[in-house]
């Protein structure tokens, strides 16, 4: 079998940025977050907010999308990104042990905010922080030393750096040329939700390219998303310690 990356991220993360990113490499078969359309949109959906008749796709599970992963890897090297929590009940060693790990973390401030405007009535459980978390701390006690963690506002800070860091924490080739690219891609191609109306912005991208760091303030914004971000900042805080500068 072939390596397979994980990217293991959270909603709202810069994470499909960076997944268009290896996706300019031409050296991996990239997968836009498999496990999480089955866990939304398969045969049998495990998302808190799921009603009758809301999209299912039959034959579509957890374990067929691992099926498919694996046979993509017995064909050349896979890169996903992803978020544990769809997963977190599959968590064994072995399982695990497929995956080279990496971890991209985000502001909390900045992920739920944009969750809200999003998708107003998001279920807690659909975050991921505690969940990101404790993978990277079992992933720690498993292998003996903590998988590479790049934090989304370094990231954008200084792209080039930071891939390239990425590339050597997880073992692949640094490729300079991936970071930039023509406007008017379409990452909703490769996207299962919403016809990818999140990505828009992506869209009309030439790259990854320094922005300078901004802030978000909870001031204004409702009781309901300061109590989840109050309970998600320490989770972010803890891997926060890890991550490559």
């Amino acid at each position: 079998m072939h390596k397979i990356v994980a990217l293991w991220a959270v909603p709202r993360s810069t994470s499909t940025a960076f997944e268009w990113m290896m996706r300019q490499r031409g050296d991996m078969d990239c997968l836009h977050e498999p496990f999480g359309e089955a866990w939304y949109q398969g045969e049998d959906p495990l998302w808190p907010r799921f009603r009758e008749g809301d999209v299912t796709t039959p034959g579509l599970t957890l374990e067929s999308v691992w099926d498919d992963v694996r046979a993509r890897a017995a064909k050349g090297p896979v890169f996903l990104k992803d978020f544990p929590h769809y997963i977190n009940h599959m968590w064994t060693p072995e399982f695990l042990s497929h995956f080279t790990h990496a971890f991209l973390i985000r502001d909390p401030a900045k992920t739920i905010t944009s969750m809200y405007d999003k998708w107003p009535d998001f279920d807690e459980t659909e975050v991921g922080f505690p969940e990101q978390r404790a993978l990277f701390d079992l992933l720690t006690a498993l292998n003996g030393t903590a998988p590479p963690v790049i934090d989304s506002d370094d990231l954008l800070e200084n792209p080039e750096h930071m891939v390239a860091k990425f590339c050597e924490g997880v073992g692949i080739p640094f490729l300079k040329e991936a970071l930039t690219w023509e406007p008017g891609g379409d990452p909703s191609a490769h996207s299962w939700w919403d016809g990818g109306s999140f990505h828009a912005n992506l869209a009309k991208s030439t790259g990854l390219t320094p922005q300078k760091r901004r802030y978000v303030s909870l001031e204004d914004a409702p009781e309901r998303v300061r109590r989840v971000h109050r309970r998600m900042k320490p989770h972010y805080d803890h891997l926060y310690q890890h991550r490559i500068t």
